[in-house]
């Protein structure tokens, strides 16, 4: 299920952001116990989606690409996004 859930994710980021570079880390094992039926991520996301936007207008447009997914398969999500050229620096 965590594989085909990760493809998921990544194909609506994809789809929606369309990044240069993704990294998708699943974090669920760290929270093992707490009784959550989606899982737990890090995305690390670089795209020109994000010039100009601050970090909060950043992390929506990855919350508007993963939708639904929130209330499904996603627990906790963790975003790191930064464009091209801070990547670089």
């Amino acid at each position: 299920m965590s594989n085909q859930r990760e493809q998921m994710i990544r194909q609506r980021i994809d789809a929606a952001l369309k990044p240069e570079s993704l990294e998708l880390i699943d974090d669920s094992h760290l929270h093992a116990g707490h009784g959550a039926t989606g899982g737990h991520y890090t995305v690390r996301i670089v795209s020109d989606s994000f010039a100009g936007k601050n970090m909060i207008q950043r992390h929506r447009l990855v919350y508007d690409a993963v939708g639904d997914l929130m209330n499904s398969e996603i627990h906790a999500l963790s975003i790191q996004a930064h464009t091209t050229d801070e990547n670089k620096a």
